[in-house]
């Protein structure tokens, strides 16, 4: 499969210093508190994508191979906010008769359905399971304006709205469904599931607490100095966007690693930036979020009541070596049983995105299969 990587615009004409602390968050979604210079050498806004029915694609266009043992369609479901999502269903092409149990998946944070969550999606299906890979709102082929921004609430929702498209499709039972959220859509998936009664198990891999992360900064690292003038830019940005009619962009990841010695920033570049997991539909792949995405995620702290998930299961799965892999830990301690935590020797962040060998597929098949039964 060969894909077209383009070479990014103006937007990298970005200052050193506030570049690499942005960029290094930049792959999970997050954006760091740049300096002014980075506010003023934005990105204007992507193209718009409303008409969904219009846009989706026919063509198979996702970065992993084609399964033959599953049946494949797009389909779209609107959540409670009216914004059209548009999703992958996968089903096991061999299947008895009769309903099946099914899980939603979506992430990594950025990510669009033709990545890792579309991955995942097909080799659950491979696997007996119904799913649905879905773009989240203002993300991809999914519906909501402006582009490139995200919300804890709404994104939550987009998990909720899932689970009312999967419950309504007849090759599922709806008292046998779960979630996989990836990445940032780990928390999100964690929020969903505390609140919707209607999941019956749930499961994350390299989770972000995109909340926390965005509101604290790495490792909650963040003084209250630079919370403050970080929301301050953001604020004062809103007047740029206002008068502009469209909200500015952050910039994304390089278009080179030439002279980028940061683990993270490398490590993210070598999936989205690459032919490896290079997306034209994917926020992380090309200009970012906008400039005042974290607005909304800095006071909603995402995982307040992740322990409402009982005595619904909890499985949460982190690399050993992932840069991220606190949130995971510190999501299993906050939980109440049952839950689970597994850490994968030697993985890092990056790859539970796509690397079959090492994402443990054969532990989710068994979790789902005991705890959808």
């Amino acid at each position: 499969m060969t894909r077209e990587i383009p070479q990014e615009g103006s937007h990298n004409e970005i200052a050193d210093t506030g570049r690499r602390t942005l960029l290094k968050a930049a792959g999970a979604g997050a954006v760091a508190f740049g300096t002014a210079s980075l506010v003023a050498a934005s990105a204007s806004a992507q193209t718009t994508t409303t008409e969904t029915d219009e846009t989706m694609t026919t063509e198979w266009d996702k970065t992993f191979p084609k399964s033959d043992k599953v049946d494949h369609e797009k389909v779209s479901f609107t959540n409670r906010y009216g914004i059209t999502l548009v999703g992958d269903l996968y089903m096991p092409k061999e299947r008895a008769d009769g309903q099946l149990p099914a899980i939603a998946v979506a992430g990594p944070f950025g990510a669009v359905k033709e990545q890792a969550a579309g991955l995942y999606a097909q080799t659950m299906a491979e696997r007996g399971f119904v799913t649905v890979a879905f773009d989240p709102s203002y993300v991809g082929e999914s519906g909501g304006e402006p582009r490139s921004v995200a919300s804890p609430d709404i994104n939550t929702e987009d998990f909720m709205a899932a689970i009312d498209y999967l419950g309504l499709n007849d090759n599922v039972d709806r008292e046998r469904i779960g979630i996989i959220g990836i990445c940032g859509f780990g928390g999100m998936a964690l929020n969903a599931v505390a609140a919707d009664k209607r999941v019956k198990a749930v499961a994350t891999t390299s989770m972000y607490d995109m909340s926390r992360v965005m509101a604290k900064g790495y490792y909650d690292a963040l003084t209250d100095e630079q919370r403050a003038e970080g929301l301050r830019q953001m604020s004062y940005q809103r007047w740029d966007d206002a008068k502009s009619g469209e909200p500015a962009l952050a910039g994304g990841l390089p278009d080179s690693l030439d002279g980028i010695d940061d683990p993270v920033i490398r490590m993210y570049y070598g999936y989205y930036k690459t032919e490896r997991g290079y997306h034209p539909r994917s926020v992380n792949s090309n200009a970012g979020w906008t400039v005042t995405n974290p607005l909304s995620f800095m006071n909603m702290p995402l995982l307040t009541y992740v322990d409402e998930i009982s005595p619904r299961p909890m499985l949460v799965i982190a690399g050993s070596e992932a840069h991220s892999r606190y949130f995971t830990e510190d999501a299993y301690k906050a939980a109440a049983e049952p839950k689970e935590i597994m850490i994968i020797d030697g993985a890092d962040h990056v790859d539970l995105y796509d690397q079959t060998d090492i994402i443990p597929f054969d532990k989710l098949q068994g979790f789902f299969e005991q705890h959808l039964a």
